[in-house]
């Protein structure tokens, strides 16, 4: 693989060149640029300079007849609409006559040219005219930005390791601090993870799979799995399932009608597997929001009670009042909670998971029995499946307003392992709003001390007299410089590692980075594996953006989220580690 030296000629006899065709560019009758000492030229002007468009949007490939003697090329490029500035070249050695320029404009008109280099006083001799290209128009609803892919950085404060992400198409990766592939896993994954038996877990298209490292899969559970899974210390497998709920069974429960969907909503449930290789399982454990609803809008139907009074349970209203009432979403979205992410506390025998659409992270009791996971009492919190916490955002509990809220459609909730710095508080990527009227456009990540009080959570008064979660403030936050800099809506997570340092993935650009306490960017990798594409880009392609009328950069190059396993990790071991080279391809001129 070789790259080649891209720069702008800033020298005397390149301007002068310059000046000399801008003659042939204006009257579109290309001409060769004059120069002193042309008079008797020692080389040959390269002959037969073509211009064609390559096979990504933004590339375009100049070829030229070989120069016998020469010692090297030049290829110049310039948009028409730049001229005379931003005229951009690149030294191409010997031998070769093609090039691959990349990062142009869609749509655009360039001109090319091309120059041999005399072995004896190194003068460059240009070829007698231009090569001029219209490039076609980027795909309708698609843009483009100009954006490297691979390892960006690497400093030495970055913590060593080999870090797991996968992409929207058929491939999971694990690359060294490099940026060099190790291992590759060609099955359709999300939020994947590395078991300390060096196999996979990861889930797409609601089935749940175990994957070895030869690909072989080992156990899969197809359900109404979604977003995330992971594996109990018992070795069984924890999912999150959406249920529907009918339009007669949410207004019996004590939902508005008039902004219930007329195909009904999803609820969500945790349930508990025991796998049964190669595929299936026995349910052990489960946990329905459906059994811990409160609603204060119909007295006639059940649930009803006083929402401000029972921060335990989930008012079934409160949602449908807050989001489905947008023009876009009024009796057409079903998807009441949208859960999203998931982890356990093995000390606490508790569970953490992201409600979404109620821009709040819950905790309930995982030490219930299943019966009393559907009750309000038992467990070792006391108070069987009802909330144990909540935090985020008070107003889902009558408890606050706008201004007392802290998460905004969060993702990747978890607490931080035991031996980490921060360990036992909770981090979480706070995603910023992807509706108008929040005032909230970008995005963060929070590190918090949750109040914890034996196995439940204090729950104080705050100013106002109300009665809500802590803590008011979080005791790390990262954010971009400037703030708007870093908005991901959808998507995206974050990790401690054991330097103290944090692994955050900008989900909707596809971007891995990795930052100090202070904030400081010391690790940056960009996933080059497009959506639903058969193989990786090439180093230089434009980047495709998808044109949605929502906030934030969409790229189409999308991680839900990576995690980086230290060298000594169990599950490492039964894998081969030698580089295999940069995902990203590179073209050879």
């Amino acid at each position: 693989m070789r790259l080649f030296h891209v720069r702008k000629l800033r020298y005397g006899i390149m301007t002068a060149a310059l000046a000399a065709v801008a003659i042939a560019v204006i009257t579109f009758t290309p001409a060769a640029p004059a120069r002193a000492h042309d008079a008797a030229p020692a080389l040959p002007r390269p002959a037969g300079v073509t211009a064609e468009n390559g096979d990504s949007p933004g590339a375009v490939i100049v070829s030229w007849e070989a120069v016998a003697g020469a010692a090297g090329y030049l290829v110049g490029w310039v948009a028409h609409a730049d001229y005379p500035n931003h005229f951009r070249s690149a030294d191409i050695p010997a031998g070769e006559t093609a090039y691959t320029v990349t990062g142009l404009a869609p749509g655009a008109d360039y001109w090319f040219i091309v120059a041999s280099r005399d072995r004896q006083d190194g003068a460059w001799q240009w070829a007698e005219g231009w090569a001029r290209l219209t490039l076609p128009a980027a795909p309708e609803g698609v843009d483009t930005v100009v954006t490297p892919v691979g390892l960006l950085r690497n400093e030495p404060e970055a913590f060593p390791g080999y870090t797991l992400f996968g992409t929207q198409s058929n491939a999971v990766y694990l690359v060294d601090n490099q940026g060099r592939l190790v291992h590759k896993w060609d099955h359709l994954f999300s939020n994947t993870k590395l078991l300390a038996n060096g196999n996979l877990l990861g889930s797409r298209h609601r089935t749940v799979r175990e994957v070895e490292p030869d690909g072989n899969v080992v156990w899969e559970y197809s359900g109404r799995t979604h977003h995330d899974q992971l594996k109990l210390p018992n070795g069984n497998v924890l999912l999150l399932l959406r249920e529907t709920k009918t339009y007669a069974e949410a207004v019996a429960a004590g939902a508005n009608p008039d902004f219930v969907s007329a195909e009904g909503i999803w609820s969500e449930v945790l349930l508990e597997v025991k796998p049964v290789y190669p595929d299936g399982g026995a349910v052990v454990w489960g946990w329905s929001a459906w059994d811990h609803l409160i609603q204060d809008f119909d007295p006639g139907k059940a649930n009803y009670g006083i929402v401000a009074e029972h921060p335990e349970l989930i008012d079934l209203n409160f949602i449908l009042r807050q989001v489905f009432t947008s023009e876009r979403q009024h009796r057409t979205n079903r998807d009441w909670l949208h859960a999203n992410g998931l982890d356990y506390n093995p000390a606490l025998d508790q569970i953490i998971f992201s409600a979404r659409n109620f821009s709040e992270v819950w905790i309930i009791d995982h030490s219930t029995t299943w019966e009393e996971s559907a009750g309000h009492s038992g467990g070792k919190g006391g108070r069987g499946g009802d909330l144990l916490y909540r935090w985020g955002n008070p107003r889902a509990y009558r408890a606050g307003t706008a201004a007392d809220q802290q998460l905004f459609w969060q993702h990747n909730p978890h607490w931080i392992p035991e031996g980490l710095p921060g360990a036992g508080n909770i981090l979480v990527f706070n995603n910023g709003d992807e509706f108008e009227g929040l005032d909230r456009d970008y995005s963060s990540v929070v590190e918090i001390a949750p109040p914890v009080d034996g196995y439940s959570y204090r729950r104080p008064v705050a100013a106002g007299g109300a009665r809500r979660y802590g803590p008011a403030k979080s005791v790390w936050k990262y954010e971009g410089e400037p703030r708007s800099d870093f908005l991901s809506y959808r998507l995206s997570g974050a990790q401690r590692l054991p330097n103290g340092n944090t692994l955050i993935v900008h989900g909707m650009r596809g971007t891995i980075f990795e930052v100090t306490p202070a904030g400081k960017t010391v690790w940056e990798y960009v996933n080059p594996h497009l959506r639903d594409a058969d193989a990786p880009m090439y180093q230089g392609d434009l980047m495709p953006v998808d044109a949605r009328p929502i906030p934030g950069p969409v790229w189409q190059n999308r991680v839900s989220r990576a995690l980086r396993y230290p060298a000594d990790y169990p599950g490492l071991q039964w894998l081969d580690l030698t580089p295999k080279g940069a995902v990203e391809r590179y073209r050879t001129p």
